[in-house]
């Protein structure tokens, strides 16, 4: 909707623009006529058919008839747009006397935006009858007038115009007198009275006569007044003005009882002959009513204020009349000065209050100014604050278009307060001031914007599933729909990644929440990618990267990968007893699943069957003889150990290590009583594991075996029998010093045996001990390899 109201915007902007510049050329008004106080809604035209438009288009837009001041003289037909008078209309109220009396008007189409010039003239019809301002003329003739003498009477007066004002003028029938009508230069008709015959005041004093005047209207209408005539004795000197024309000008602003101007006659006659009187004579009614003039002195002052813009002159006949009845006349012309006494005046035609962003050149508003004053108080100049965003362009006279400057961001203003001032020129200035309020309405122009570009949040395993692991959050600058945002996952990058399993988020608030449990043994961290778009149309997004580290929780107890406790037999160490304290015995190795301090694994000896016979490395797991061994202590030792964690809580996991004494390695050895005897099911890793020691563990032993036999050989204390078969019974031992090489610490001795009862070979690899043999090996020290591990007791 707010697209097909700027495109209809838009469309207006352009016919008005060609129209301006059509006008510019030049463009001629329709003029309509009808006679005054003609009843209201009468036909005057046919508008559609005169503009040239089609049927129903002035409706479809939005014709509207403006004239100056505001006042609709004329109506447009809501059915047929024909123009219509909107009230009765009196001329002579209108206009006065002026002539012809035209009423401008415009005719204003909306959409597109186009002006039609178009005046109304009023004709007179003869609806006045004319009136003599005295319903009697006083005349003083002497009786020494001769005949032929002439002597003007008071005009009548009459409101309408052309042949409907007064034409002629009557006089009733008598044997002094007869009667002419006369022009002014101004072209008014007056009566002048000639005398006949020579007047006889003894005869006759005085005479009465009826002046009628008519106009030219069909039929005429009259008005009569009327003529005292009385007849003086002889005064053969008549008053003189100074002058024939005195010419004033007067400021519209005087006061009420201003003097506007003295006039001054003489009489050269004596005594009441030559006392004057003056007295306004052949005036229009306009001027009687503004000035009065002092009969004694003459002087003209003011009765009501003046208005330039209603009359701007006045010119009125002076009589200055002696006690003999004997006149002289001057003229007095008065021009009004105008004032700066009007502001200007504002007629807003069309104001839009709301604009849509991002559409330049936008009609906002159309007014018209004007000015009753003249001169440069008339003059006007119409503008706007500055640096606002908006253009007045003067289109037609006197009309102004209101139009945005370049696109408007209602995200960096919203809305404009202008204040449209017209001033004019005169001394002191005037002004006329409207403000108006121009909303800007949103477009969606802005994408959403996170307030961060990536986001990271931390949480720890085996959370329980729904639970909260953080918030996005992005704003929208626009307003309305434009401005809420809807948040979404992105799919992931990583196409192995089930993120739709792992996290959800609320498509209103951007929470992120855990769909399931997460294990960090599984899965450390994750990454994706959230979404937010507006509800704009188009719709704008973005997008941030969230990143999800999982925290590690102390959820692995520790493991035991050596000695093995779930095979067929238990792994038992074989401790010589001639072992020095501090003696290897074995090392227990275990691993946490965990990371961190919950994977710090510390060792401790719970259970012994001598106690402070064996003691535990806590850090390396490393068991070893805490003091030397005696023939009271029991050939067979079961030591507990506890491997625990740094967790919180600790985790701990206990591993049995059964320790064999034996006076020397040809001791035979047979599996304890305490063996299962059911083989228990290996996992695969534990397969594993024996597999590959038990190769490393083969080729060490034969690199040993062939080490010993070179040294026997070299130093003759012993011979090698490279295999043999052992017979039950007691099989003699021989203690060879080996050093170690590669990853063990110390000498290891060795013994082959023959199982008996099983008759199956059995390889057993005895702990090293502190050989007495090899005394340039004895003090030398090396490192273990915790990864050399054997099911078989090799260590």
């Amino acid at each position: 909707m707010a697209g097909t109201k700027a495109q209809r915007k838009k469309r207006q902007v352009i016919t008005f623009i060609i129209l301006m510049l059509l006008w510019e050329v030049g463009s001629e008004s329709i003029q309509y006529s009808v006679l005054e106080e003609t009843e209201s809604g009468t036909f005057v035209a046919n508008l559609t058919k005169d503009l040239g438009l089609r049927t129903g288009e002035l409706a479809a837009r939005g014709a509207r008839v403006v004239f100056k001041g505001n006042r609709q003289h004329l109506q447009l037909d809501p059915q047929t747009y024909d123009l219509l008078l909107n009230e009765k209309l009196d001329r002579e109220e209108l206009c006065g006397p002026t002539e012809p009396c035209v009423l401008p008007f415009q005719v204003l189409l909306e959409d597109p935006l186009q002006f039609f010039q178009a005046a109304l003239q009023l004709r007179d019809v003869n609806d006045h009858a004319p009136e003599f301002l005295e319903q009697e003329i006083l005349l003083k003739i002497s009786e020494s007038s001769h005949p032929g003498a002439a002597f003007p009477l008071k005009i009548a007066h009459d409101l309408d115009v052309g042949s409907n004002t007064v034409q002629n003028y009557k006089i009733s029938t008598n044997t002094y007198f007869h009667l002419f009508t006369r022009n002014h230069s101004d072209g008014r008709k007056y009566p002048e009275l000639v005398l006949d015959k020579a007047l006889d005041r003894e005869e006759q004093p005085e005479l009465r006569l009826t002046l009628t005047a008519l106009d030219g209207g069909s039929p005429p209408r009259t008005g009569t007044s009327q003529v005292l005539i009385i007849v003086l004795d002889i005064n053969d000197n008549a008053p003189e003005f100074a002058q024939l024309v005195y010419e004033v000008q007067v400021s519209e602003n005087s006061p009420v009882g201003s003097l506007v101007i003295a006039v001054s006659a003489r009489d050269l006659d004596a005594g009441t002959y030559g006392e004057l009187s003056y007295s306004f004579f052949q005036s229009l009614n306009q001027a009687i009513q503004v000035f009065e003039i002092n009969t004694v002195t003459g002087e003209i002052r003011l009765k009501k204020m003046l208005d330039f813009e209603e009359i701007q002159s006045y010119r009125m006949e002076i009589e200055a009349s002696d006690g003999g009845g004997l006149s002289g006349k001057c003229t007095v012309a008065i021009e009004v000065m105008d004032v700066n006494d009007n502001a200007p005046e504002l007629i807003m035609s069309l104001l839009i209050s709301e604009i849509p962003e991002n559409t330049p050149d936008t009609v906002v508003a159309i007014f018209g100014i004007s000015d009753p004053d003249s001169g440069d108080n008339g003059k006007m100049m119409c503008f706007i604050q500055d640096h606002l965003p908006f253009l007045l362009k003067l289109t037609v006279e006197n009309f102004y278009t209101l139009i945005t400057e370049g696109a408007l961001d209602r995200e960096r203003q919203a809305e404009y307060n202008i204040t449209i001032t017209v001033t004019d020129t005169g001394t002191p200035k005037l002004k006329t001031q409207r403000n108006i309020t121009v909303r800007v309405s949103d477009v969606n122009d802005n994408a959403p914007v996170f307030t961060k570009t990536s986001y990271t949040f931390f949480i720890r395993e085996n959370n329980s599933p729904a639970v909260h692991i953080g918030s996005v959050s992005a704003t929208d600058a626009d307003a309305g729909a434009n401005a809420q945002v809807t948040y979404s996952l992105l799919p992931p990058q990583d196409p192995q990644l089930p993120l739709a399993s792992l996290v959800s988020i609320n498509a209103d608030n951007g929470h992120l929440f855990a769909l399931r449990a997460l294990d960090f043994e599984a899965l450390q961290a994750f990454e994706f990618l959230v979404g937010a778009t507006d509800r704009g149309v188009p719709a704008l997004s973005s997008q941030a990267l969230v990143r999800v580290q999982v925290l590690d929780a102390n959820d692995n107890s520790p493991f035991v990968l050596y000695p093995l406790q779930n095979g067929s037999a238990p792994c038992t160490e074989l401790v010589p007893r001639a072992a020095e304290p501090g003696y290897l015995v074995s090392k227990v190795v275990a691993v946490d699943g965990d990371s961190g301090q919950n994977a710090w694994l510390s060792y401790q000896l719970l259970k012994a069957t001598e106690p402070g016979l064996f003691g535990v490395w806590a850090h390396n797991g490393e068991v070893r003889t805490a003091r030397l061994l005696s023939e009271r202590d029991a050939a067979k030792q079961r030591l507990l150990l506890l491997v625990k964690d740094n967790g919180e809580p600790p985790r701990s996991a206990s591993v049995t290590l059964h320790v064999l004494l034996v006076d020397g390695f040809s001791q035979p050895y047979l599996p304890l009583p305490e063996a299962a005897a059911d083989a228990a099911q290996a996992d695969p890793l534990t397969v594993y594991l024996v597999i590959a020691l038990a190769s490393v563990s083969s080729l060490f032993l034969f690199s040993v075996l062939a080490f010993i036999a070179v040294r026997l050989c070299r130093r003759s204390r012993a011979s090698w029998v490279g295999g043999c078969s052992v017979p039950e019974g007691h099989l003699p031992g021989h203690l060879v010093d080996v050093s170690g090489t590669g990853t063990l610490s110390q000498s290891y001795q060795y013994e082959v045996c023959l199982s008996g009862g099983a008759g199956a070979s059995e390889f057993k690899f005895l702990k090293p001990i502190v050989s007495n043999f090899l005394s340039d090996e004895a003090g030398r020290d090396s490192q273990e390899n915790p990864n050399f591990r054997c099911n078989f007791g090799f260590n």
